[in-house]
């Protein structure tokens, strides 16, 4: 009889231990770009590893949630507890959402607190004039446009943490200068 080889890897060659590394910023911080650059880097080295892109969770999973203050705590709340479940089972849940109230960042970090899942923040603090120039959704020319309203960190709050795990200035440094660092904190935590 013969014998089918499978490309697969075997789960015995990934690294099981899970975390959240929570990356909140303004709109065009960078906080996505990293994300997906550590990731990379994680995957290489066998991390199971899932991107919880704010975008692509406000299309598939949170599209009945607006951009009131109650909704986005929503939002951040439902992303928390899916970042929370991936980290307790052994995937490194990178959440890179804009999340732009303390008290919703700080709920989320009790949740981890509470299940034992590490977590960890990190603010991509580029300041909202190279994030208006930068501009990769044309979000800061609609708003100035008079086309929308409500954009955070413009005419909607942003607050900034206090006491990240770790502070980014994405516009001093490269992607993979930013994900490198996040990568020895992440070593320095026996998370990588």
């Amino acid at each position: 009889m013969p014998t089918t080889e499978t490309s697969a890897t075997p789960r015995e060659n990934h690294v099981t231990t899970g975390a959240t590394v929570w990356l909140t910023g303004l709109p065009s911080a960078g906080k996505t770009t990293i994300a997906y650059e550590l990731a990379n880097r994680l995957r290489e080295d066998g991390h199971l590893v899932e991107v919880l892109d704010g975008d692509e969770i406000r299309e598939f999973l949170t599209a009945d949630l607006g951009f009131s203050r109650t909704d986005r705590h929503t939002n951040v709340q439902r992303i928390g507890f899916l970042a929370d479940l991936l980290a307790r089972n052994g995937v490194k849940a990178l959440v890179p959402v804009i999340a732009p109230y303390a008290d919703s960042r700080e709920a989320v970090r009790k949740r981890h607190q509470a299940s034992g899942a590490a977590y960890i923040e990190v603010h991509v603090a580029t300041p909202v004039e190279v994030c208006s120039v930068r501009d990769v959704k044309g979000l800061y020319a609609k708003q100035a446009a008079g086309e929308i309203s409500g954009l955070t960190g413009v005419d909607d709050p942003y607050e900034e943490p206090e006491t990240p795990d770790l502070r980014i200035e994405s516009q001093n440094q490269t992607v993979q200068e930013s994900a490198a660092t996040l990568h020895k904190l992440l070593v320095e935590r026996g998370l990588a």
